[in-house]
């Protein structure tokens, strides 16, 4: 399976395998081998950003949560907590998707329950960040 290099400045070590006709990347958060979807190789990249180049812990990095939202479930990617508080919010789009308004609205609906400080949007190739003030959401260059 050919998969696009994304926009980090490091390498990961992230272990795929093959099973016919299918690839499988492993998940060190849930200790599983998920199907290798191209939003999942984005959230990987962020798990293993977080886990090797933050060095946060595998349980401050919470993926993949159920969130009920107007009556509907619906799943957050990737949530960055820090001592059980919510800190940074991803929301993972595949590479070949053009981040847009909607996908901002959408991570800011999640937010309205979650409560993150930041917010960060991505393809893999692509990043929009912002944090979260009594002003409304402020876009960065980057995030800390």
């Amino acid at each position: 399976m050919q998969v696009p290099k994304l926009n980090f400045e490091n390498e990961f070590d992230l272990q795929i395998k093959q099973d016919k006709d299918t690839f499988f990347i492993y998940d060190l958060a849930r200790k599983m081998w998920l199907v290798l979807t191209p939003e999942e190789w984005v959230r990987q990249h962020w798990l293993h950003y977080f886990r090797f180049i933050k060095k946060k812990n595998l349980s401050s990095l919470i993926l993949e949560q159920k969130l009920e939202l107007n009556g509907t479930t619906k799943r957050i990617d990737l949530l960055v907590t820090e001592k059980t508080k919510p800190k940074i919010l991803i929301e993972c789009k595949a590479p070949n998707i053009v981040l847009k308004q909607i996908h901002f609205e959408q991570i800011a609906r999640y937010n309205s329950l979650i409560g993150a400080e930041q917010i960060i949007i991505s393809n893999g190739l692509h990043h929009i960040f912002a944090e979260h003030t009594e002003n409304g959401y402020q876009f960065r260059k980057d995030f800390e």
